[in-house]
């Protein structure tokens, strides 16, 4: 009898194609809404998670202003604002064992923006200025060529290292070692590439940037003796605390700085900022999942609108199979087996649109498509629950009509 039920519901639908669609096109919207937007959430959470990991756990950055009470606010430089509290000095301090047994590397950095040229081709570029820890410091490796050294620092010598997307900018195919290029009309000799690292501390693309000794950038493009960031390599994870008291009270010491209130400077962990940004995009990610729920709710309303309307159109057909000896049980599947059918068909309709939806947000967004199990037996539960949910009433109502009374019905 079961299967039998199956059949006239699948009939009774197929009779009303276009309004059999459009009662599953709410689920189906909803469903895509859904999968789409936890993917993205998801998606973006990964990529954050995997750009913070590819800096290191083992860090510190140490930047010029003081952030407040808070230590997730901006600080001054972050703003926009010029501090130069940050000097050599601090630098050789952190590096001195005794205050701060900790640390293993200090990696000065300076930054700019620049147009740089060869030949005919020029390209606006970032350009760091780095001593010679900056590729141990952050974990980049050369594809081509070799790292300047602590000479190169202490002599300005106008070196550069290209980061992959540069090098393809300026030479294409051509061997960049050797060649000389032009960073604000001052020539610098190519030693060595970078591998594709992608976007790196503080939304960096490292792949565009063009890395120059420090001394070279502050005396010859900058014009300055300060340092705009200060990055750490603690000995392990697990030192970091310690290590960022270390650098606290060294650069307190040196600035002459008594309350921590007033700090002129600002230590960050990129782990905490990566425990801030997860929950932030879990949250987000529930909110968003939240919001396409609505979708679903309104898709259950309209298929019990059109259930409804279904049982007073087919209300002789009901006085008809009770007359002959269907049972209230029987139009009760019936009716509970057209909604959940409606509800089912759509939902796998969704969940096909939603992932090839999340495969395209991922292209867009530059991220790994994720589309978790979960998620789509979720939302093919949903469907499921909503089908027997917004069925129940219509379905119920056909099952209490009267035989005799469903028969007069005009």
């Amino acid at each position: 009898m079961f299967f039998q039920s199956i059949k006239i519901a699948a009939r009774a639908l197929l009779l009303n194609k276009t309004r059999s669609f459009l009662t599953m096109l709410g689920i189906i919207i909803g469903i895509t809404a859904v999968i789409v937007l936890i993917s993205a959430g998801q998606g973006a959470q990964e990529l954050i998670v995997n750009q913070v990991k590819g800096i290191g756990s083992n860090l510190l950055f140490v930047i010029p202003g003081g952030s407040g009470k808070s230590q997730f606010s901006a600080p001054a430089s972050a703003q926009g604002i010029i501090i130069t509290s940050l000097v050599d000095a601090d630098v050789k301090s952190l590096r001195n064992k005794l205050l701060a047994p900790s640390i293993e590397y200090v990696s000065p950095e300076v930054r700019g923006q620049y147009t740089v040229s060869y030949n005919n081709e020029d390209q606006i570029a970032p350009v760091v200025g780095e001593d010679e820890n900056f590729g141990v410091v952050r974990n980049i490796n050369l594809t081509a060529g070799n790292w300047y050294t602590k000479s190169d620092v202490d002599g300005l010598t106008q070196v550069a290292i290209l980061g992959s997307t540069i090098k393809e900018d300026l030479f294409g195919e051509q061997d960049p070692i050797g060649q000389l290029i032009k960073i604000k009309q001052v020539s610098f000799r190519v030693v060595g590439v970078s591998e594709p690292k992608g976007v790196g501390a503080f939304g960096v693309d490292q792949d565009t940037q063009i890395i120059v000794p420090v001394s070279t950038a502050q005396k010859l493009l900058l014009g300055i003796n300060h340092y705009n960031l200060i990055s750490i390599q603690v000995k392990d994870a697990e030192s970091i605390p310690l290590a960022k008291e270390e650098v606290e009270r060294v650069l307190r010491y040196n600035h002459k700085i008594s309350d921590p209130q007033k700090d002129d400077f600002t230590v960050r962990n990129p782990q905490d900022a990566l425990s801030l940004l997860t929950n932030i995009t879990s949250v987000l990610t529930i909110f968003l999942g939240a919001i396409a729920g609505i979708s679903l709710l309104v898709g259950g309303i309209g298929i019990m609108n059109i259930m409804l309307v279904s049982v007073t159109e087919r209300t002789r057909e009901i006085g008809l199979r009770k007359a002959i000896g269907a049972k209230r049980k029987d139009i009760l599947l019936q009716f509970l087996i057209e909604a959940v059918f409606l509800t089912v068909l759509g939902g796998v309709i969704g969940i096909v649109l939603g992932y090839l939806g999340a495969i395209a947000i991922a292209i867009i967004g530059k991220w790994t498509p994720v589309v978790s199990l979960g998620s789509i037996l979720l939302a093919f539960g949903v469907c499921t629950l909503f089908g027997l949910i917004f069925g129940i009433y219509p379905a119920n109502k056909a099952s209490k009509l009267s035989p005799i009374e469903a028969l007069r019905y005009e």
